[in-house]
């Protein structure tokens, strides 16, 4: 793991340039219409600079500069080989300026600097670097015709894609999208949230250094009920993937449907339950409980934040949580030792601050934590108990460091809770009951069910969910089903 204390990160915030043009056809530019918005350290509320806002123009210009790239086969037509290379060189280079990006990630959306750099800056190269490995055994299919006919079944890739990102794991969640698109031949329009512009935009430039052609990777930057509006309703798009609130992917699908009927894959919002069974490791479910809802100030799709505890064992994880809670670092994201930084901006501290007044309202017990200072995005981790299922805060996604628990007397109940949900992201249990880890799991409603641990993750195993999760299911080797479409080839011998 790699530290670096608060004044090396000051240091090196010096020697950066923060690029804030967006990049359409192997270049910089500016927004057509000129417009610029501010994107903001959450963490201090200074301006860190005036971003392009672009329009549907901008947009049109990207998307056509994508559809003449891959029409010219200049990289849809190379050998999987070739494109493994450059791929390959551009996860190196990510590796080669990871610090860089660890800190604009930092600086752009809040989280502790240490967490970029340890786990989202590798994170993004080592999914470019899988699915550049993966690309070349990927195989076609021969149909098992009578002896006068040939039949084969390949892969191509879908065209134009565009990837709308949320501003959570800005570069891990665009390397999602992008790995495996480009790999397989697309030309792609990645769109940034609003608020995290800034590792997208060095993206782009370590990218074009790594030889990927000028036209087939574009980044537009803006807002998102403009630019992607527009790519959601754009006509020449093949293929939209999409992660972010559940809301907004049920606009993408309508945007299609009132479109072009483009493929539309949404990632969306979670509500996922912790069920924690009195024979488990009770050390290890309270560490990782609070993990599960903590890290990365609760800002997570999959975050655990319904913790279900039986009732036998409730006054001891209680707690054991409380302590954990209490011993985490909240603060400076600069700081080494930083564990909770800042929420994304001030106006969604607002929101996490409301579904904590409501909890308030609605009977919640409030242990821990509150609305703290309301002239920061700082929260500190909260915890209620007393919450029944039918509590807001048991049921909305709060994307904060918000924990709800709930106390269950069998597995039974324990189960129907969990799937009182509209979402089906993820879900954990703990247990030392095999027979009961295995029957829980199967039960579940949820698209990964992490036993004796939380949130588990790789990029062999694909991660989306069930529900109004969403059905898009990114990492693993079935995201080439989003990007790539199937071709039967069949031959009539003479």
């Amino acid at each position: 793991m790699t530290t670096q204390n608060k004044e090396y990160w000051l240091a090196k915030q010096q020697s950066i340039s923060l690029q804030n043009k967006a990049f359409i056809n192997g270049e910089f530019v500016e927004a057509q219409n000129g417009t610029t918005y501010d994107t903001i350290n959450p963490a201090t509320g200074e301006l860190l600079t005036a971003t392009a806002a672009c329009s549907e123009q901008d947009v049109n210009t990207a998307v056509a500069a994508a559809r003449r790239t891959f029409d010219s086969g200049i990289w849809a037509d190379k050998a999987p080989s070739e494109r493994k290379a450059v791929m390959k060189k551009l996860a190196a280079l990510i590796m080669e300026n990871h610090e860089e990006l660890a800190l604009l990630e930092s600086l752009n959306v809040g989280k502790p600097v240490q967490d970029a750099m340890n786990i989202d800056i590798p994170g993004s190269a080592g999914c470019f670097e899988w699915y550049a490995e993966a690309v070349d055994k990927m195989y076609g299919e021969v149909a098992p015709t009578d002896g006068n006919n040939i039949a084969t079944i390949t892969r191509e890739p879908v065209g134009v894609v565009a990837a709308v990102v949320p501003w959570n794991f800005p570069l891990d969640i665009a390397a999602w999208k992008l790995a495996p698109a480009l790999i397989s031949g697309n030309s792609v329009i990645l769109k940034p949230a609003e608020q995290s512009p800034l590792t997208a935009l060095k993206l782009a430039e370590l990218a074009q250094q790594a030889g990927i052609p000028d036209g087939v990777l574009n980044v537009v930057t803006g807002h998102g009920h403009i630019v992607g509006k527009a790519l959601g309703l754009h006509q020449d798009v093949d293929c939209l993937a999409f992660t972010g609130s559940t809301r907004v992917g049920k606009m993408f699908m309508a945007y299609s449907a009132e479109s072009n009927m483009k493929q539309v894959w949404p990632e969306t919002g979670g509500k996922s339950p912790n069920l924690i069974f009195a024979d488990c490791d009770l050390d290890a479910a309270v560490e990782h409980a609070a993990m599960g809802i903590f890290f990365n100030q609760g800002e997570v799709c999959s975050a655990n934040s319904r913790i279900l505890i039986e009732r036998s064992i409730k006054d001891q994880f209680v707690e054991k949580f409380l302590a954990k809670a209490g011993s985490m670092k909240v603060g400076d994201p600069l700081d080494s030792d930083t564990q909770v930084g800042a929420l994304i901006d001030i106006n969604h501290a607002g929101n996490v601050r409301e579904c904590i007044r409501k909890a308030n309202d609605e009977g919640a017990t409030m242990l821990t934590g509150g609305a703290g200072d309301t002239a920061t995005a700082v929260v500190e981790p909260t915890i209620f108990d007393d919450v029944s299922p039918q509590m807001s805060i048991a049921k909305d996604e709060v994307f904060g460091p918000v924990a709800a628990l709930i106390t269950f007397d069998s597995e039974a109940e324990a189960v129907a809770i969990a799937n009182d949900s509209v979402y089906g992201l993820a879900a954990s249990l703990w247990t030392t009951n095999l027979n009961r880890a295995h029957r829980v799991a199967k039960k579940l409603k949820a698209g990964t069910v992490s036993v004796n641990t939380m949130d588990a993750l790789d990029f062999s195993t694909p991660f989306g969910g069930f529900k109004q999760s969403g059905f898009g299911r990114d990492l693993s080797l079935h995201a080439f089903d989003k990007f790539t479409q199937l071709k039967t080839t069949w031959i009539k011998l003479g």
